[in-house]
């Protein structure tokens, strides 16, 4: 038989789907990000509950989805570097802390710099290996940095520095 008809593949009742990409900078979490991370894998484990109670199981990669999500999130955990937010003394920005600049048009923007994981943009939640939190990190009220961005770099002095709510 040609081994263009065989189904090497037989037998298998797994899908292979590849594994999610690990960051290979350190995880500092934010006692948020910390119950944020671990909130996704209560959820993530009772997805996996509730598909391995169907009835019926002949689509096994919502499972199998399920199964790498909750490797990712327990590798992510494992690796987590909890910051305690209280010793900053505000002195200079910090991770965890929240800092507002004014760019040279004036415009004032608040930037929280947190965990990779509960990072976001559109809440000025930005990691700390991202281009703008090395700009920020260590500066102090007063400072003027410059962030470098492919747009062209950008000045922003530093205005206030704040423990996040």
């Amino acid at each position: 038989m040609s081994r263009a008809f065989v189904n090497e593949d037989a037998g298998s009742d797994r899908p292979d789907l590849p594994e999610l990409p690990v960051s290979p900078h350190p995880n500092y979490v934010t006692p948020r990000g910390l119950a944020d991370l671990q909130a996704r894998l209560a959820a993530r484990q009772a997805d996996l509950a509730a598909l391995r109670a169907r009835a019926d199981r002949l689509d096994k990669l919502p499972e199998a989805a399920a199964e790498r999500d909750i490797r990712w999130l327990e590798a992510r955990l494992k690796a987590a570097i909890p910051v305690d937010l209280s010793a900053h003394d505000l002195s200079e920005v910090a991770f965890g802390l929240l800092v507002t600049v004014a760019d040279e048009d004036g415009r004032e923007t608040t930037y929280e710099i947190t965990g990779e994981d509960e990072a976001d943009p559109a809440l000025g939640r930005i990691a700390p290996h991202s281009p703008l939190a090395r700009a920020l990190i260590g500066a102090q009220v007063g400072d003027e940095v410059t962030w470098h961005r492919p747009a062209g770099d950008l000045t922003l002095e530093i205005l206030s520095i704040a423990h996040a709510s």
